[in-house]
């Protein structure tokens, strides 16, 4: 699209805006392309944009995997804009693409990576189409939003330009059929000593062959749809894939990713099933913008999880205290936390901070999404505790008591911090699950129990 007078407008009041908000020392991510957008609503196809773009999409992992990719590309000396900082909604893109242009608009840089919200894809894709587009895998996320993953797979299958690659998810069923005229590349995990044959969780969105309905069969299960499949009445099976990792070893954290180009070596950053894939998934795609296994190697050596997403400290006794990312509205995310919990070691007691916002005033009257999560999971022998907390904490506790958690192992309250006092002295580690929301709130209670006669006390 040609520049007009509109869209110099509304440049230039994005950035005065952006000036405005640094002056007062807000960071404003989405407010200066939220005022380009609403001045000139076909912003950013105007907008001259970087010879490369790289888009990274789906429904869990994609921030992760976004990390990821950016990091390295940092620790090889790769320039690139992003909206790391910012949405990842058209907004927010907008005012990546402002910050990193120069005056007028050109790009600083040539390479761009963006994290893109599916749901937004009508307000993205018609204006910025990415050369590579990952997409990490597609499942139920808040309802209110996002529906059904099937109602997300139709808007990414009409929206993502044809001219775009893909790199899917070959043990995702319903994101690997993704825009079957596109060129594509697969990635895919060969073995892992969790693998199952049977899905053990309440949700599994691709039970049926999408070409003769007949029932698939489950060749390998890793979570909910995640896995291999085939259908034994037709040809319909799992694709093969183009980065295959093999020999997963947890111990050595490493694993092998075989490639046109035969295996290479790459470190682990987490043993959590999701966190392979996410680097499974950094490395296809950096593979396929041309990095060689050496440049991704030295990059993943020097990153960390981020501390907002999982971190661990022990006490002065020796006992754990985990902080675990659980998103709030999203039964998936929330499944695997509880999943992760259940497989660690020891005895454990668990608060879930999970009230979206713990403000009645600020959250939602839907609950649905509790009851599409795995509760089943935390009745469990080595689960001493459960500590329900926030506004709507009669919600969780139905929802536990209907997973068949006893009563007597709940603790259910308002006041988080009067729930925490009340932390059973058996359990070895305490995990705080919460959403994004409830970091500040989750950070506070491990200090309160770093100081509290539970850490302290000698065994």
């Amino acid at each position: 699209m040609k520049r007009n007078l509109r869209f110099y407008f509304a440049l230039l009041f994005a950035r005065c805006t952006a000036l405005a908000l640094k002056l007062i020392g807000r960071k404003g991510t989405s407010m200066p392309g939220s005022w380009a957008i609403i001045l000139c609503p076909d912003f950013i196809g105007r907008m001259p944009k970087p010879k490369t773009v790289i888009g990274i999409t789906g429904t869990n992992g994609k921030t992760t995997v976004a990390n990821l990719v950016e990091d390295v590309l940092t620790k090889n000396g790769i320039e690139y804009s992003c909206n790391r900082m910012g949405s990842n909604v058209n907004t927010g893109i907008a005012s990546a693409l402002i910050n990193s242009s120069h005056f007028w608009g050109k790009p600083k840089h040539d390479l761009a990576i963006f994290e893109m919200d599916e749901r937004s894809s009508p307000r993205l894709y018609p204006y910025i189409q990415p050369d590579i587009l990952v997409c990490t895998n597609l499942f139920r996320d808040s309802c209110k939003r996002n529906a059904h993953a099937e109602y997300i797979f139709n808007i990414l299958d009409k929206e993502i330009p044809k001219t775009t690659k893909l790199v899917l998810n070959a043990d995702d069923p319903l994101s690997s059929s993704l825009c079957p005229e596109n060129s594509r590349v697969y990635y895919s995990i060969e073995h892992l000593d969790s693998d199952k044959t049977a899905c053990e969780n309440i949700v599994n969105d691709f039970p049926l062959c999408p070409k003769c309905a007949s029932p698939l069969h489950h060749d390998v299960v890793r979570y909910h749809h995640i896995g291999r499949v085939h259908c034994p009445n037709c040809d319909y099976a799992s694709p093969v894939p183009d980065y295959l990792a093999q020999n997963v070893d947890i111990d050595a954290m490493t694993m092998m990713i075989e490639d046109k180009d035969g295996g290479h070596s790459y470190p682990l950053k987490n043993d959590s099933v999701i966190n392979i894939y996410n680097v499974v998934t950094a490395v296809a795609l950096l593979r396929e913008m041309g990095l060689s296994p050496e440049q991704i190697r030295t990059g993943l050596d020097a990153i960390q999880i981020s501390e907002t997403r999982y971190s661990e400290v022990k006490t002065t006794n020796g006992k754990r205290i985990i902080h675990h990312l659980a998103k709030a509205q999203n039964p998936i995310a929330c499944s695997r936390a509880f999943e992760n919990v259940r497989n660690a070691s020891g005895k454990k007691a668990i608060l879930l901070l999970l009230d979206d916002r713990l403000d009645a005033a600020k959250t939602v009257e839907l609950k649905a999404w509790l009851y599409d999560t795995d509760f089943e999971f935390l009745k469990d022998d080595s689960i001493e505790q459960l500590l329900l907390v926030g506004k709507r904490h009669y919600d969780t506790y139905m929802r536990a008591l209907l997973a068949g958690i006893p009563a007597e192992k709940i603790v259910h309250m308002e006041d988080a911090q009067a729930a925490t006092a009340q932390l059973d002295k058996k359990a070895d580690t305490f995990f705080i699950l919460y959403e994004m929301h409830s970091i500040s709130l989750a950070q506070n209670i491990r200090e309160l129990t770093l100081s509290s006669e539970w850490a302290t006390e000698t065994p």
